[in-house]
């Protein structure tokens, strides 16, 4: 029976599950007529096709055994139906996974390649923020420069003198370190009291130089207080703005606000370059600037000859000194 179970007995005798008792043994009869083995003596396989047609015959012409068949049938049927519609949604779930699978992988791809992108967006952001930065910074900063020098410019037009420091100190002649001050040392010393707007060192007599200040307090405390260095120290003396006897300091109106450090040496050095590029100069600014670096430049002319006028009297008098000197061992 097990094997009879697994036939399609219908299918067999090729007949329709509906057909009665005798179409039943009508399809068996032409069948077996076929299949016989006597007119199939090639055919290794026609006694079981011929045992099978009997078995047919013998199930569906038995009401109890065809109905228990019918039952057996009808229940494989649907069981092949479900896995059908298994198969329908296994298939259906495979390929929506293998698609959920393929968008995730290219939606990957491309968050990877937009995380690129950002990346390299940044990238260029940050370099070109920087040299944007850098140039904000020396636009403020030659801006704040500009101000300053516009301020200093406000302060030395009144009627207030800068007052300006002779400077000497112990130098032999050949000296090379000329008595351990140089142009950078000096203005160290100098500038720790106040604005300098000029440091101008001699160059042909060692041992001397003068100072301009910014205001007069800066220069007052630099009489004061600054020796240099102590084993040679700096002699400082008055060449013009020193105060009056138990008077206070004259303070130009502007001399409050902070003002840049212009210094230049003996030898000429041409001032920078105005920058005018930012539009937050304005004219005006552009022009007391142009007239301050003209004053600057004239103040520093007047101030070298004023120190080799001095240097050359000097000169003259230590000659003179000298020449007594050698008077006095001739007599003797």
């Amino acid at each position: 029976m097990a094997d009879i179970v697994k036939l399609d007995l219908y299918g067999l005798l090729e007949i329709d599950p509906s057909a009665d008792e005798k179409a039943i043994k009508k399809a068996y009869r032409k069948k077996a007529l076929t299949c016989h083995p006597d007119k199939n003596p090639d055919n290794p396989r026609a006694a079981d096709l011929f045992h099978q047609l009997s078995k047919a015959l013998e199930v569906l012409t038995d009401v109890a055994a065809k109905a228990a068949y019918d039952k057996v049938l009808r229940a494989r049927k649907q069981t092949e139906i479900r896995n059908r519609h298994l198969d329908s949604k296994r298939k259906k779930f495979k390929d929506d996974l293998e698609a959920r699978e393929q968008a995730a992988a290219t939606e990957k791809a491309a968050d990877i390649t937009a995380t690129r992108d950002l990346e390299a967006e940044i990238k260029r952001l940050r370099e070109e923020g920087s040299r944007q930065l850098e140039q904000e910074r020396e636009l403020l900063r030659q801006q704040l420069e500009r101000e300053k020098e516009a301020k200093v410019y406000a302060a030395q037009s009144t009627e207030v003198e800068t007052p300006k420091l002779k400077v000497k100190w112990k130098s032999k002649k050949g000296d090379e370190t000329n008595g351990g001050y140089s142009y950078d040392f000096l203005m160290s010393c100098f500038r720790k009291y106040g604005d300098v707007l000029n440091l101008l060192v001699s160059s042909k007599k060692k041992g001397s130089a003068v100072v301009e200040f910014a205001n007069q307090q800066a220069a007052i405390m630099a009489v004061e207080y600054e020796v240099g260095n102590l084993s040679n120290p700096l002699q400082l003396s008055w060449l013009s703005g020193k105060p009056e006897e138990g008077g206070h300091p004259a303070r130009p109106a502007a001399a409050a606000a902070p003002t840049p450090v212009i210094a230049s040496r003996w030898e000429t050095q041409t001032p920078p370059r105005l920058q005018t590029s930012s539009a937050m100069v304005t004219d005006q600014d552009f022009e007391n600037l142009v007239l301050m670096r003209m004053r600057q430049a004239q103040e520093r002319k007047r101030l070298a000859e004023q120190i080799q006028k001095e240097d050359q009297e000097e000169g003259k008098e230590e000659g003179k000194k000298e020449e007594k000197e050698e008077g006095k061992e001739i007599n003797v």
